[in-house]
């Protein structure tokens, strides 16, 4: 079984790098408790060479600013189908170079699209030049970090 934990987004823009700020604790955590089935992967801000990797993936949980329409620094997890629905429906709003769905269409032609599959999503406050994320943002990390470790737990990591 092969896990991997892929954070999304751009660190030079404030709010919107806030799921590679929560990848990197989230890693430097749960290293510290030694599970080798998991993979951490910066995805940075998306590209199509990403399909490799999800390609190896039978779990994956996916870290990053998400339009939720709430309060700055509200986190929502969104798992399989309702992943897939949110993501696809333009509900996802990212400034990334392609965006998730476009993605997860490229691997489903290959009929690889991890089975299990979650969202873990950070409303933004602030996607301007900045290398922090805005405070209730950046107060939202714990609990992203949490969300991901109890998915990861969850999924028999």
């Amino acid at each position: 079984m092969k896990i991997i934990v892929l954070g999304l987004g751009n660190t030079l823009l404030g709010d919107e790098g806030v799921g590679i700020h929560a990848l990197r604790r989230v890693e430097r955590d749960w290293t510290a408790s030694n599970h080798d089935d998991v993979s951490f992967v910066d995805g940075g801000t998306l590209s199509f060479a990403l399909t490799d990797v999800l390609h190896e993936a039978d779990r994956l949980v996916v870290i990053d600013a998400a339009q939720l329409h709430a309060a700055p620094g509200t986190v929502r997890v969104f798992e399989n189908q309702a992943m897939d629905d949110y993501v696809g429906r333009g509900k996802y709003s990212s400034v990334h170079e392609v965006s998730l769905a476009e993605l997860f269409d490229m691997v489903r032609l290959t009929d690889t699209l991890p089975a299990q599959r979650a969202l873990v999503g950070i409303q933004p406050r602030d996607v301007d030049w900045a290398e922090q994320p805005s405070p209730p943002v950046n107060a939202a990390i714990p609990r992203a970090c949490r969300l991901v470790h109890t998915l990861l737990e969850t999924w028999g990591a």
